[in-house]
């Protein structure tokens, strides 16, 4: 199993905009490509951050899957979400590989 873990921090004023559109929008988008076999929103307790901050963490089942959303999915998605909320948030991407 395979855990592509996204860590975004948004501004305040954006939060439930950004909350929403990630929910009815975007992680619909990234599960449709079929890389995917599911996906949780987390929203970290500790440690406290003074700005809103989201873990989304998609699971697919194998490498192959993921390097296959990252290279045929992923600019056109990020792009969606960059052109968006453009300025207003940070994003860091990890891959986790069950042991």
């Amino acid at each position: 199993m395979i855990i592509y873990s996204v860590t975004v921090t948004i501004e305040a004023a954006i939060e439930r905009e950004w909350l929403d559109w990630m929910q009815r929008v975007h992680v619909p988008d990234v599960l449709r490509t079929g890389c995917f076999a599911g996906a949780t929103i987390y929203r970290p307790v500790e440690p406290k951050s003074d700005e809103p901050t989201y873990v989304i963490q998609y699971r697919c089942s194998s490498l192959a899957e993921y390097q296959r959303y990252r290279d045929d999915f992923a600019p056109a998605l990020q792009k969606q979400h960059s052109d968006r909320f453009s300025g207003r948030f940070c994003a860091s991407r990890q891959i986790l590989q069950e042991t």
